[in-house]
């Protein structure tokens, strides 16, 4: 039975027990096989660290210190990889000027996250949910249960990529962090068969496993405190990628002014009215009730509300100038 994959939106892939042979059953037509599975000792986020040896018999105080050390490490990993990271994010907002979809493609932590990043997306940005994708081998269980066989079938991830009709405008973003997982390589092969836009991230360097991908984004966050954990430096570095592709990306298709989230979902809770009132009022000048009255003049749309302010016209007029400049608010009420 084909492992289930949910949409909203790194990874331990298990070894056999000693003398057990591990099994992968044949990938479907134009998918290759994945790097073996059979021995990953060679992977750096499989390496021992030498600074955790005496780990268990640590303080809690003196645990928190290494810990803590090894943490304040994963930004300058993350600076390293600054042009691959830059070459996708560029990738990314192409495929989404083109009115494509960015699809995250992970197992285990780092489907989680790919799902956390894409679900944040429609509140923040004000994104259609359909706009950034996250796909997580196992189905929804595996969001809160750990299914850590879903990983293990390429075709899987193939499947994915046909059952929602990926093609060039999309862009497909796969994560890996010990680079080895099946579903993530099957599908990031079916997704560069079908002329999408791919990309692969992982945490182990590119000479220990090969990827397809248009651009491969290698973090080397190095061993971890606890032998083989991915979840600690190589999912913070995870984390601080995602951010930085799905923010820079809205801020580049006009979702941001100055700092701002302009486009921010003010229909969504109490916390983003109250923001959205106080983005108009920051840029207005107005008091607090007027600049609620404006936005809800706008339907609660704040850029609208903006534009009506800067512009003395309707509400029609403010979302007509908005389209013709490609929803960037800036470029709309700083002209004359």
């Amino acid at each position: 039975m084909r492992a289930k994959q949910v949409i909203a939106g790194p990874c331990n892939s298990p070894t056999p027990p000693i003398g057990v042979p591990s099994f992968s059953p044949p990938p479907p037509e134009g998918v290759g096989h994945p790097p073996s599975l059979d021995d990953r000792s060679s992977l750096t986020t499989e390496h021992r660290n030498p600074r955790s040896i005496g780990l268990d018999a640590l303080s809690v105080g003196q645990a928190f210190d290494l810990i803590n050390s090894e943490d304040a490490t994963v930004a300058g990993a993350v600076a390293a990889a600054r042009e691959d990271i830059c070459r996708a994010i560029e990738l990314v907002v192409e495929a989404l000027r083109d009115g494509g979809r960015l699809i995250y493609v992970g197992a285990g932590t780092s489907g989680r996250l790919g799902v956390l990043d894409a679900t944040e997306c429609p509140p923040t940005f004000l994104t259609d949910p359909s706009m950034v994708q996250g796909l997580i081998a196992g189905g929804a269980t595996a969001l809160t249960r750990s299914i850590e066989g879903a990983e293990d079938r390429a075709e899987d991830g193939a499947a994915a990529m046909d059952e929602r009709s990926v093609g060039p405008n999309d862009a497909v973003f796969a994560i890996a962090t010990g680079g080895t997982t099946p579903f993530v390589h099957g599908a990031i092969q079916r997704a560069k068969q079908r002329g999408a836009r791919t990309i692969f991230f992982g945490c182990v360097p590119k000479d220990q496993v090969a990827d397809e991908a248009d651009v491969s984004i290698r973090v080397i966050t190095g061993p971890e405190v606890l032998t083989g954990s991915t979840r600690m430096k190589a999912g913070t570095a995870t984390k601080m990628v995602l951010n930085m592709v799905t923010t820079i990306a809205m801020v580049r298709l006009g979702k941001v002014y100055q700092n701002l989230m302009v486009d921010v979902n003010t229909a969504a809770n109490a916390k983003l009215v109250d923001r959205g009132i106080r983005i108009v009022q920051t840029i207005t000048g107005l008091s607090r009730s007027e600049s609620a009255a404006i936005l809800q003049s706008a339907g609660g749309r704040v850029k609208t509300a903006l534009v009506v302010q800067a512009k003395g016209v309707d509400g029609a007029t403010a979302e007509r100038l908005l389209a013709e400049r490609a929803g960037q608010v800036g470029r709309v009420i700083e002209r004359p």
